[in-house]
């Protein structure tokens, strides 16, 4: 890629923006999920799919999906992504069927996975040299950020306008970000675009990356995170002072953020990646055994949250620290995309589950086990790269 002079910040805004717009199709449920039942008073356990869905097409395409985007192209895979997600969201506020709403929330993992494939591509593209490594650490904050936008005003929307309003306010921004960016990239120089993969050679692209452990590394750390960080804003609130759970819920995903940005920042500086990571699980443990303690205890939840965001920096930064070239990179960034979604899928059924069984002392436990077998999956990957080395 050649490197551009001059980094195009208003356009990396914007895609970062199309990253909010996605990020929301999680955050719109998660922030009234204890509220769904309003709609769907019927459902019962199968609520929770209401959250889940949107990662199916990540989980079965994840790894492969830039061959598809990169066919598709670029541009046009995020301007139709993010219509495909305004048409969805659209139609959610129509209150549909619980059958037809949960179609909706699948189709929209379509979106959501074409834009976080796209965006990162666009945004390098986008930037020197100089500022890549702002602009996609600005990237990574986008599923955080989200979550804090609609506390702050997604909440008070449905508060005063209904559940609906809010995927109506969904649909509108997802439409204006559409035309937005498909009048703004249309100048933008793009990778050419690649023959259209063949599903039969799918299978044969995946066995080698999960077989290796310096690929599948920060892929097998990232599942047990997002595994819990959907989740556990998606079932924590009931636990949290009313009057404050909006300020809270806020004040997590920024705490997240904060804590990537700089403290992580500094220890990447000085540490491996993996250790890194290593440090984060461990004091997420450590959060969940406070919130164990304390329920609901808004100083416990945001510890735990700014815990968390040890991981997610880390996580990232290890991929590029574990492989050289750029397709081995590429590869472990779809895994990781892949192993993203399957931990936001599986994350909310897990804890609704234990939250049924176990109470809130279930919850916890769960969580306390996905920490520490985050940390445990790094000790063992580490382990089996120094035997391949020897």
């Amino acid at each position: 890629m050649v490197d551009r002079m001059i980094t195009r910040w208003p356009l990396v805004i914007a895609i970062w923006a199309a990253g909010l717009g996605v990020a929301a199709q999680y955050g719109k449920i998660s922030i009234i999920f204890d509220r769904m039942v309003e709609l769907y008073p019927a459902a019962g356990g199968a609520l929770s799919f209401t959250v889940s869905l949107v990662g199916i097409v990540g989980i079965v395409f994840g790894l492969v999906a830039g061959l598809f985007v990169s066919s598709i192209g670029f541009r046009r895979t995020m301007v139709w992504c993010l219509w495909i997600g305004a048409a969805m969201s659209a139609l959610q506020a129509l209150h549909l069927p619980f059958g037809l709403f949960l179609l909706t929330r699948l189709i929209e993992g379509i979106s959501h996975l074409g834009v976080v494939v796209a965006g990162p591509t666009l945004i390098a593209a986008l930037s020197s040299n100089r500022d890549r490594g702002l602009a996609m650490t600005l990237w990574s904050t986008f599923f955080g950020v989200a979550f804090a936008l609609l506390a702050w005003f997604g909440l008070p929307l449905v508060h005063s306008q209904g559940l609906l309003s809010l995927f109506a306010a969904h649909a509108l921004i997802m439409a204006g970000l559409a035309l937005w960016l498909g009048f703004a990239l249309r100048t933008v120089p793009v990778p050419a675009r690649a023959p259209f993969p063949a599903l039969a050679e799918l299978p044969a692209l995946h066995m080698p990356v999960y077989r290796s452990p310096w690929k599948v590394a920060p892929a097998a750390g990232w599942v047990f995170y997002t595994c819990c960080f959907v989740s556990i804003l998606t079932v924590i609130p009931p636990y949290i002072a009313e009057d404050l759970r909006a300020l809270v819920l806020g004040a997590m995903p920024l705490a997240s953020i904060a804590t990537s940005m700089t403290l992580g920042v500094f220890l990447l500086r000085h540490i491996p990646a993996v250790k890194v990571a290593q440090l984060g699980f461990v004091l997420c443990a450590c959060g969940v055994l406070w919130l164990w303690l304390m329920p609901g205890y808004p100083a416990a939840c945001i510890a735990l949250a700014g815990a968390m965001g040890l991981v997610q920096g880390a996580s990232f930064a290890a991929v590029p620290q574990l492989n050289d070239d750029d397709a081995a990179r590429a590869q472990s960034g779809g895994v990781m995309a892949q192993a993203g979604n399957l931990g936001n899928t599986i994350g909310t059924p897990l804890m609704v589950l234990a939250l049924g069984l176990g109470s809130f002392s279930g919850l916890m436990a769960v969580l306390l086990a996905l920490f520490l077998g985050g940390f445990l999956v790094h000790v063992l990957l580490a382990q089996r790269r120094r035997s391949m080395l020897a």
